[in-house]
């Protein structure tokens, strides 16, 4: 009955669905207080205060067509004309309201911009490790997927290699900084060198080539890391953006694309897009939470950067006294551990044993390690690391 194309889907379900799942039965049989899953990236940080505030503020002093009804498919004028005058302020650009599309979320985004520019056997680059979801997005409009491979050393980009992988095909890049699952930022020198690669490429092949920087975790950014505006280093860019982590609303779903003037038939592209949103069924983002958004920003909403990075401190320190290796984050709220032994599922498999939920790096496209989501209190953190010595102790590790 069901189609072909969504057959490997269900086939392949979600490994950090699976495992969240998973941390539900275990509950049942141990108590939620003595599983520790670190599957999935659900905030854990209530949302703002302001966004209740502004819920209620909403409620009781506008008009309920006017909260509930349609707008344009783009959303509403006056939302989009915040968001940008809020982006020029913090980063120096100079975006206006018709540069805004709001949207169901970062991944309807994602989704629209592909469906806007993908033609059927057009390539699209990731680099691992990446969101394995950005898959089914591209092959959702019938483009294929390119993968660099990881760099392991420091987790930036493989450069050289995206070098020699950009072909006469490639339609789009996709890049997610800070990175999940790394944790890591990608740099200014990486940035420039990257678009330099890009110009390159556009020139040899007379193609355009969209860089599509998916930016959920912007703000979640730790000891003074700055976070690149990707616009600023490369004109034929859009940004995709979410509210999920922010602002601690990940059932919500409302973010945005950027689709700045200076991307090539940028008018053209926005037109598309907007229509895209009306097709693929979304029709328009959640005319509450946009409303909601204006006035967190209004109100200097942030989210609780402290509590995340009390948790990664916490977390990092007492792997890394475990005699587990991994990188410091710098940004969102992973921690990408490299398994003691090359299966890293195998790995996972023991970690099971003492209660212990994480992810296989294969998920993301690089295998021999695993990703450990730290957005969960900082009272499970303390509770797993007895866990973590005993998981440490079976591979001889130093605890």
């Amino acid at each position: 009955m069901i189609s072909e194309k969504m057959r490997p889907l269900v086939e392949n379900n979600s490994v950090i669905r699976i495992m969240f799942e998973e941390g539900n039965r275990l509950a049942a049989i141990y108590g939620r207080e003595n599983v520790f899953d670190f599957s999935l990236g659900n905030p854990n940080v209530p949302a703002p205060q302001e966004v209740e505030d502004s819920i209620r503020e909403i409620l009781d002093e506008e008009e309920s067509t006017f909260v509930h009804g349609y707008m344009s498919n783009s959303g509403y004028e006056d939302v989009r004309a915040t968001i940008a005058d809020s982006l020029n302020r913090r980063f120096g650009t100079s975006f206006h309201q018709g540069n805004i599309l709001m949207t169901v979320g970062a991944a309807s985004g994602l989704n629209i911009i592909l469906k806007t520019l993908l033609n059927p056997e057009d390539e699209v680059i990731v680099f691992a490790p990446y969101f394995l979801e950005y898959n089914n997005y591209v092959r959702n409009y019938d483009g294929k997927i390119v993968i660099i491979s990881p760099n392991t050393v420091d987790f930036q980009p493989n450069l050289d290699e995206f070098a020699e992988k950009i072909t006469a095909k490639t339609k789009a890049v996709i890049i997610n900084t800070p990175n999940n699952p790394s944790g890591v930022v990608y740099s200014d020198a990486t940035l420039t060198r990257m678009a330099e690669i890009l110009t390159e490429k556009e020139a040899e092949f007379g193609t355009k080539i969209v860089l599509l920087s998916d930016e959920p975790y912007r703000e979640l950014a730790y000891d003074g890391v700055e976070v690149p505006y990707v616009t600023k280093y490369y004109a034929n860019t859009v940004v995709c953006y979410s509210y999920s982590k922010s602002l601690s609303l990940p059932g919500e779903r409302i973010g945005y694309l950027v689709i700045p003037d200076e991307l090539d038939s940028s008018e053209e592209v926005f037109t598309a897009a907007t229509i895209a949103n009306r097709v693929m069924g979304s029709v328009n983002a959640p005319s509450l939470m946009q409303r909601v958004v204006k006035k967190c920003i209004e109100k200097g909403a942030e989210v609780n950067l402290a509590a995340y990075d009390r948790n990664r401190n916490r977390l990092y320190e007492g792997l890394l006294s475990c005699g587990f290796s991994c990188i410091r984050p710098q940004g969102a709220f992973y921690l990408f551990l490299k398994s003691p032994e090359p299966d890293e599922k195998a790995f996972c498999e023991k970690a099971q044993k003492y209660n212990l939920l994480l992810v296989p790096g294969s998920s993301f496209a690089c295998p021999g390690y695993v990703r450990i989501a730290y957005c969960v209190s900082y009272e499970q953190i303390e509770r797993s690391m007895p866990a973590f010595e005993k998981l440490a102790a079976e591979y001889g590790l130093k605890g």
